[in-house]
């Protein structure tokens, strides 16, 4: 059945609508998360609050186990989902251009524009420097092509690129998850109890 604007379920014609609409859910999902406020975000790199954390690794592992059981059910065609490719150099770069700007700025690009919604001065100035950066990054493109291109890896699957099945690699995420949501809870009241 999906996705199904190329399976011509729905009109293509709709395709901007749908993003515009999907696009305003998930800005109003970020706020409701309280998404818009830099001290809950940067929580995650002092150690007091890992909220962020916690909700975009347990959509990412919904949407993966999502995506998985309605290709297994016949609901989606996994085959048929589009796979951006990988540029190794240039998303280590990026990378690290985006944990920079996270850090000390307090938004990610989403995050951003969800706090200027509300009427976040820091997070508008936040903004002005995205543009700013994509602005030099589009004026300097043509002698940095060659690195931004290179070792490109195609459209790479974690769990085919260790040698697993998507399965197994979902159940291990899962266990990490755990995991990790434990890790956290552990170390929020760790802090609390010092900030105290």
């Amino acid at each position: 059945m999906g996705p199904l604007i190329p399976n011509e379920i729905i009109d293509p014609a709709w395709n901007n609508v749908l993003a515009v609409l999907l696009g305003m859910a998930f800005g109003f999902v970020l706020e409701a998360s309280g998404f818009s406020s830099s001290r809950k975000i940067m929580g995650t790199f002092f150690g007091y609050d890992f909220v962020v954390l916690r909700v975009f690794f347990t959509a990412a592992i919904t949407a993966m186990v999502g995506i998985f059981y309605f290709d297994y059910l016949g609901i989606l065609d996994f085959s048929m989902l589009y796979i951006h490719p990988t540029y190794l150099t240039s998303a280590i770069i990026g990378g690290i251009v985006m944990g920079l700007g996270f850090s000390f700025g307090g938004y990610c690009p989403g995050t951003s524009y969800c706090a200027v919604a509300i009427g976040k001065i820091d997070a508008l100035v936040f903004s002005i420097g995205l543009f700013f950066g994509i602005f030099v990054f589009s004026e300097v493109y043509p002698l940095i092509e060659n690195m931004y291109i290179n070792q490109s890896l195609g459209p790479v699957k974690v769990f085919e690129s260790i040698g697993i099945s998507g399965e197994l690699f979902i159940f291990l995420l899962i266990i990490a998850a755990v995991a990790i949501f434990a890790v956290t809870s552990y170390l929020q009241q760790r802090v609390k109890k010092v900030e105290y």
